[in-house]
C-alpha cells in the first residue's frame, strides 16, 4: 500500500504540535491518555466599511431573526419592513423603530432608492419570485433557505443574479460557521482518510419545533391579505392555519427536506466541495402529528453521491423525527477509513483509529480476520481531539450575514451564490418528490438537471 501523503504527514505534524501547546495556554487542560485533547477555534472580524440600509421581506420567526442579527453588524440598518400580516408590521416597528416603512406589497420595498439590500425570509412559494423581482431592481438578496419551492424554479434565480451581477446569498446560517471551516481543512488534510459515507439527524421534540406555531387571536382576512399570500398556488378559503403554520403544507412548504435536511445538504456541500448526488430515494411518514398537515414527521432519505475531481464517492443517510421523546438534537458525521468528524457550527471533534497510517490499520485486521478469540481488551481506545470555538463567538448565525454584508460592501464573495443554494436545495427537493412518487430519483449536480 502507499505511504501517507505529503498533506496527511503536515496534519499529523500540526495536530500533535496543536496539542502540545495547547498545555501552555490557559483554561485548556492537556487531556488525560484517552480523553479528548483540546484545540480553540478563533473568529476575527474586520472593522465596518460604509452603511448598509437592508430591508425585511417576511417579518416572521427566522426573518425578524435575520432581520435583528444583521442590525447587529456594524453600519447596518433596517429601514423597512413587509408583511402580509398587520400584527407582524406593528411588531417590525417597535423592534427596529417607529420610523421605519411598512408595507404589504414588497414591490414598495424594492422600488426605494435608500435600500441597498433585502432579507426574503417569506414562506417558500414566495422565495424565487421575490428574489429575483429584487435582484432585477438592483438590490442585494438575503434568501431563506431553501432558495426555491420547486426544483424547476432554480434556473431562473441563477439566471437573475448572472444578470444583474448582485450578491445573492441563500441562509442556510451554519454554513459559514467556524466548525464548518474547520470540518472542511480537516478533511482535505486527510484527517479521516478517505471519505466513504456521511450521515445527519435533525430531531425535534416540541410543538414549536415540529411548526406547530400560536396562531394570533386576531386572524381574518382584515388583518391578513390572504389572497396576496396565495400568489399562484390554487384558491383556498381563508385558513389561518395554512397562514400561521404553512410549513405543514405542499403549496407553500417544503418539508422537513426543505427545513432541515437543506442545512445539512449546504453544510456537507461546503464541507466536502461536492455538487451533490446524482441518486436520491427517501421514505417517511406522518406518524404523529394529526393536525391536518400534508407532509410527514419522519423522514429517512439516502443518497448516492459520484466520484468528481473533489472526492470520492461516498454514500450519505439523513433522518428527520418530529417526534423524538429523547430530546432534540442534530447533528452531521463524515466517516473516512482512518476516522470519523462529527461536525457542529461550534465545534468538530476528530475521532481516529489509532491503526494509523494505513498500512498498520490493514495488517492489524487482516491478521485477525478469521481469528475468533483475540482478547478485546488489549484494544486501544480511540484517539479524540475536539476543535472548539473560543468563548464569545458570535455564532453561525453571526457569521453567514457578516460575510452577505462584507460582499455588499465589496468584499470577499459569499459562499452560498445561486448555485450552490440550488445545489443544496435541489436534492431536498427531490427528497419529497422521491417520498410521494415511491420512487428513486436520479439528478445530475453538475447540469443541475433532472436524468430521465
Amino acid at each position: 500500500m502507499s505511504k501517507p501523503t505529503h498533506a496527511r504527514r503536515a496534519f499529523i505534524q500540526k495536530l500533535s504540535k496543536s496539542v502540545a501547546a495547547s498545555a501552555l495556554i490557559p483554561g485548556i487542560a492537556k487531556a488525560a491518555e484517552n480523553c479528548p485533547q483540546t484545540e480553540l477555534l478563533a473568529r476575527k472580524y474586520e472593522s465596518p466599511g460604509n452603511t448598509v440600509q437592508i430591508a425585511l421581506i417576511g417579518a416572521g420567526g427566522m426573518g425578524t431573526g435575520d432581520a435583528e442579527t444583521a442590525v447587529s453588524i456594524p453600519g447596518v440598518k433596517l429601514v423597512a419592513a413587509c408583511d402580509l400580516y398587520d400584527g407582524r408590521l406593528a411588531n417590525a416597528k417597535k423592534k427596529f423603530g417607529n420610523d421605519i416603512f411598512t408595507t404589504k406589497d414588497y414591490r414598495e420595498i424594492i422600488s426605494r432608492k435608500d435600500i441597498d439590500a433585502v432579507i426574503v425570509g417569506t414562506p417558500d412559494h414566495w422565495h424565487k419570485d421575490i428574489s429575483v423581482d429584487a435582484m432585477n431592481a438592483g438590490k442585494a438578496v438575503y434568501c431563506e433557505k431553501p432558495m426555491v419551492h420547486d426544483v424547476s424554479e432554480g434556473p431562473a434565480v441563477i439566471a437573475a443574479q448572472a444578470k444583474n451581477k448582485v450578491v445573492f446569498q441563500v441562509g442556510s446560517q451554519g454554513m459559514s460557521s467556524l466548525g464548518n471551516e474547520k470540518a472542511k481543512e480537516l478533511l482535505q488534510a486527510g484527517a479521516i482518510g478517505q471519505l466513504n459515507y456521511a450521515e445527519g439527524f435533525w430531531a425535534r421534540n416540541t410543538p414549536g419545533g415540529a411548526w406547530q406555531w400560536d396562531i394570533p387571536a386576531d386572524a381574518s382576512t382584515q388583518t391578513v391579505d390572504w389572497k396576496r399570500f396565495l400568489h399562484n398556488k390554487p384558491d383556498h378559503a381563508f385558513d389561518p392555519k395554512r397562514f400561521f403554520r404553512w410549513r405543514c403544507f405542499k403549496d407553500y412548504g417544503t418539508g422537513v427536506s426543505g427545513d432541515l435536511f437543506v442545512h445539512l445538504f449546504s453544510s456537507l456541500h461546503y464541507i466536502t466541495g461536492s455538487s451533490g448526488p446524482n441518486k436520491i430515494m427517501s421514505t417517511g411518514g406522518l406518524r404523529y402529528w394529526k393536525d391536518g398537515r400534508e407532509v410527514p414527521d419522519i423522514l429517512l432519505g439516502m443518497f448516492d453521491y459520484p466520484q468528481t475531481l473533489a472526492h470520492p464517492a461516498f454514500n450519505l443517510s439523513l433522518r428527520v423525527n418530529f417526534v423524538d421523546g429523547t430530546g432534540g438534537e442534530n447533528s452531521l458525521r463524515l466517516v473516512g477509513n482512518e476516522g470519523a468528524m462529527l461536525v457542529e457550527w461550534d465545534k468538530v471533534t476528530l475521532i481516529k483509529n489509532k491503526f494509523w497510517p494505513p498500512e498498520e490499520y490493514a495488517k492489524y485486521f487482516a491478521e485477525r480476520r478469521y481469528d475468533k478469540d483475540y482478547d478485546r481488551k488489549k484494544i486501544k481506545a480511540d484517539d479524540t481531539t475536539v476543535f472548539q470555538a473560543e468563548a464569545g463567538y458570535k455564532g453561525a448565525h453571526y457569521d453567514h450575514l457578516f460575510n452577505w454584508i462584507r460582499a455588499i460592501r465589496g468584499g470577499k464573495p459569499v459562499v452560498e451564490d445561486t448555485v450552490f443554494g440550488y445545489r443544496a436545495a435541489a436534492p431536498a427537493l427531490l427528497c419529497n418528490d422521491s417520498y410521494y412518487q415511491e420512487k428513486a430519483i436520479k439528478w445530475d449536480p453538475e447540469k443541475m438537471k433532472l436524468i430521465g
